[in-house]
C-alpha cells in the first residue's frame, strides 16, 4: 500500500519521544519496540483495505471506524477499546461548529487514529512527539488526545460567552440589524456544539470507569477532570444560548416599543389634523355660498381660527395626559 493514506506513522518510546516509520515498518512491527501509532485518513480507499484485512480488528469495529456519520460513542472488548470523539474545527476558513470527528481503536500495543479532516489536537501530540514530550503508552496518548480535543472547546465556548457578554452591553445602543445576525450565529453555534459536547461528555465519564490494563489510575484522573471540563462547557452553553434569547426578546421588546411609541405619535398627529383638515375642505368645496370669499381679511381668520384649534387641541392632550 502507498502512504498516501499515512498522515502519520511512529513507534513510541518511554522517554517521550518516537521514531517514524513507514507502511513496510508497521507490517515487520512487534509489541517488543514499543507502542505503534498510526494515525489514517479514513477516506483513503487503501486505508479502508488494510483496515479490513491487515489491522486483526474486527468487522464491526471496522465499520464503526469507517463510517461517514458519527456520534461520540465508547465500546470496550478483550483489553481493547473502540472510542470516537469530536473537536471543534480550527482549520482555516472553517466554523468552530463544524466539528470534525476523530476515531481511535486503542490495545495495549496499538493506537490507530482515523480523522479526514486535520484534528489539531492530534496535530499537538504529533508535535509533542518530534519534541521529544509525546506519550510513553496508549493511556498517555488517549489522555493527551482529550486534553488536547477539550482545550480547544474551552477557547470556543470562551469566545462565545464574551460576545454574549458583548451583545447585552449594547443592546440598548446598536442598531438591531447589528444584533439580530450575531445573536442568530451565537444560537445556532450552541445548539450545534451542544449536540455532539453532550453526549461526549458521557462518553469521557464512561471513559474513567473502563477497567483495561494499560489505561493507569493516573490516566484515569486526568480523563476525569476532562469529563468535568465537558460538564461545564455544556452548562457554559446553555447558559449563552439562554442569555442569547433573553437578548433577543429584549431586542424584539424594544423594536416593538419604538414601533408603538412612532405609531402613537403618528396617530396624536393625525388627531390634530383631522378636525383642521374637515374645516379646509369643507372651505374648499367649489359651491356658492362659503363665507368670507369677498373679504380681504378672510384669509387671515381662517388662519387664525385653525392656530386656534390646533392649539386648544394640544391643551386638551396635555390635560388628559395623551402627549
Amino acid at each position: 500500500m502507498s502512504s498516501e493514506g499515512l498522515v502519520h506513522a511512529y513507534v513510541l518510546n518511554k522517554d517521550g519521544s518516537g521514531h517514524a516509520i513507514t507502511w513496510e515498518d508497521v507490517r515487520k512491527f512487534t509489541p517488543q519496540q514499543g507502542t505503534l501509532w498510526l494515525h489514517l485518513d479514513y477516506r483513503d480507499e487503501r486505508v479502508r483495505q488494510w483496515l479490513a484485512e491487515k489491522s486483526g480488528i474486527d468487522a464491526v469495529t471496522c465499520e464503526a471506524l469507517l463510517a461517514e456519520e458519527t456520534r461520540p460513542r465508547l465500546v470496550s472488548s478483550n483489553n481493547s477499546l473502540l472510542v470516537i470523539l469530536r473537536g471543534v474545527n480550527c482549520n482555516p476558513g472553517a466554523d468552530p461548529e463544524d466539528m470534525v470527528s476523530l476515531r481511535m481503536w486503542i490495545d495495549e500495543h496499538r493506537v490507530i487514529s482515523m480523522r479526514h479532516r486535520r484534528v489539531m489536537a492530534i496535530h499537538d501530540v504529533h508535535k509533542s512527539i518530534e519534541a521529544g514530550r509525546g506519550p510513553r503508552f496508549p493511556g498517555d496518548f488517549l489522555v493527551m488526545t482529550v486534553n488536547g480535543l477539550v482545550d480547544r472547546m474551552a477557547e470556543v465556548v470562551a469566545a462565545i460567552d464574551d460576545q454574549v457578554d458583548e451583545i447585552e452591553d449594547s443592546v440598548l445602543n446598536a442598531e438591531s440589524y447589528e444584533i439580530r445576525p450575531k445573536l442568530a450565529r451565537i444560537r445556532r453555534q450552541s445548539i450545534s456544539l451542544r449536540r455532539y459536547i453532550a453526549p461526549q461528555r458521557d462518553v469521557l465519564a464512561r471513559l474513567q470507569g473502563e477497567r483495561l490494563t494499560w489505561l493507569s489510575d493516573i490516566d484515569r484522573i486526568h480523563l476525569r477532570e476532562a469529563a468535568e471540563r465537558t460538564s461545564r462547557f455544556i452548562d457554559d452553553i446553555d447558559s449563552a444560548r439562554d442569555r442569547a434569547a433573553i437578548t433577543q426578546e429584549e431586542l424584539n421588546s424594544r423594536l416593538s416599543e419604538q414601533m408603538n411609541k412612532t405609531m402613537y405619535i403618528l396617530s396624536i398627529v393625525a388627531a390634530i389634523f383631522l378636525p383642521l383638515g374637515l374645516i379646509t375642505g369643507l372651505l374648499g368645496i367649489n359651491v356658492g355660498g362659503i363665507p368670507g370669499t369677498e373679504s380681504r381679511v378672510g384669509f387671515s381668520l381662517v388662519t387664525l381660527l385653525l392656530v386656534f384649534i390646533a392649539v386648544v387641541e394640544f391643551w386638551i392632550f396635555k390635560r388628559r395626559k395623551w402627549l
